[in-house]
Formats: C-alpha cells, structure tokens, sequence
C-alpha cells in the first residue's frame, strides 16, 4: 500500500488516498484517538470513486465522530481502472431491457454480478491485509453498503468482518442466496419501499434466507435515492454498538 496523497478535512478528519497495486483507494481516520480504531470497509455501487466521492465522504465523516475509521477501494472496471468490457456488455444488456420495461434474466444478472464479486472480493480481502497492518487501525471490522453480493461473499469468506450493513438494491444472482444462509453475523439490512430499481419480493427472500440470528430490516417508504436521514442514523448507530 503507498500513499498518493493527504488532507486534513475541516472536521479533523485525515484523508489519505492510496494505491494497492493497480487498485485505487480511500481511507479515512479520525481526528484524535488514543487507541487504534475500529474500521469500516465502505461498498458502493460500479460508477467510479469520483462520482461517489460526496456520498463516501459523508458516511466516512460520520464515522469519524464515533472514532471509526472508514476506507473505499475502486471497483474493477469502474472508475480509472482498465475498462472491463464482459462487464460493461452485460450492463449495456441491463439497460436495454429495463429501458424496454422487460425483466431482468437470470443469465444477465449474473454476467453483470458474479464476475464482479469473483474479482472484488480477493481485492477488498487483500486492502484488509494492508490497512488492519496500519498502527492506527486495530479493528474490529465492518463492511457497509455497495453491492450487497460483494457484501455477501465478504461476510461469508472473511473472519475478520464482525458486523455487516446492507442496502437492498442490487440485481441478486440465485447463487448468492444460497451463500446468504452461510452469512452468521449481525446484519442491518435497509429496504426502500418503492425502490424503482429493485425487485421488493426478492429482496425479503434474500433477507430471510441470512443464517444470521441478529438481523434486522429497516424498511421505508420511498425510491432509491430517497433514504431519510434516520435510516442513515440507525445504520450508524448499527456498527458503532459492533464495533465499539
């Protein structure tokens, strides 16, 4: 892992961009602490750090004032990484059918999904290595948002990951609700309503499929961008009572 660059925001918060071979990275550290803090692994959809930037910062801020440090890597393809053009076929192929109003296949679904989380995971796994190596990050782990695939796998393969947060948005391959039953950690899981994007049945199947005996689902009226801010609390307050 090498540094590329620092800042410190105007809360105090340390931001430190970073490179881990070719993959590009985040990671956030509070203003002061006596100990070495807890840690956040933060998912996000593919659209590319930059774009996402406003939002991973916010939740990174957040965090921050809890004593939590938080820290995002580039997904494959996305962003300024290498173009993936299997992956970027398979979304082309997404948005054709739902500009059509037709239904998501199966054999789409996963083209655009499991090749993602075959090749993410490992990555998310080694940036781990990296960070919890860092004198100022002690764990406990969490991982938070992004594709909940990812999200699935990682709870699954990962000791480390103590508590995970989930929004219920992304396309699901059937493969992974049979990964799901083998997820055993606390879970805060977040339901938009009326999510335009999102098959709501299948989301409550995947949510009762989690072998988790703590699991919760916070569902709300509304659209995909349209999460109110207590569910953002609630999600919060989830992991600080996991990870402090």
């Amino acid at each position: 892992m090498q540094f590329t660059s620092e800042q410190r925001l105007d809360d105090g918060v340390l931001e430190r961009e970073f490179t881990l071979g070719e993959i590009p990275g985040i990671l956030w550290t509070p203003a002061s602490a006596s100990t070495p803090a807890p840690l956040i692994l933060l998912g996000h959809p593919p659209l590319g750090l930059r774009k996402m930037y406003p939002r991973l910062v916010a939740r990174a801020r957040h965090s921050a004032a809890e004593g939590i440090a938080t820290a995002t890597i580039e997904l494959p393809g996305s962003g300024d990484r290498p173009r993936w053009p299997a992956i970027e076929q398979a979304r082309a192929g997404l948005r054709r059918v739902m500009e059509a109003g037709e239904p998501v296949s199966d054999e789409i679904i996963d083209a655009l999904v499991l090749p993602l989380v075959e090749k993410s995971v490992p990555e998310w796994r080694a940036t781990l290595d990296a960070l919890l190596s860092l004198p100022e990050i002690g764990g406990p782990v969490g991982y938070s948002g992004g594709v909940i695939s990812i999200g699935i796998r990682l709870a699954v393969v990962e000791p480390r990951i103590v508590a995970a947060g989930f929004f219920a948005g992304s396309l699901v391959p059937a493969a992974m609700f049979e990964e799901a039953r083998r997820v055993t950690i606390p879970l805060h899981v977040l339901l938009q309503w009326d999510d335009e994007g999102n098959d709501r049945q299948a989301a409550l199947d995947l949510f009762d499929a989690f072998g988790s005996k703590e699991k919760t689902l916070q569902a709300n009226m509304g659209g995909h961008t349209g999460v109110p801010q207590f569910a953002g609390d609630a999600a919060a307050q989830f992991f600080t009572r996991h990870l402090k």
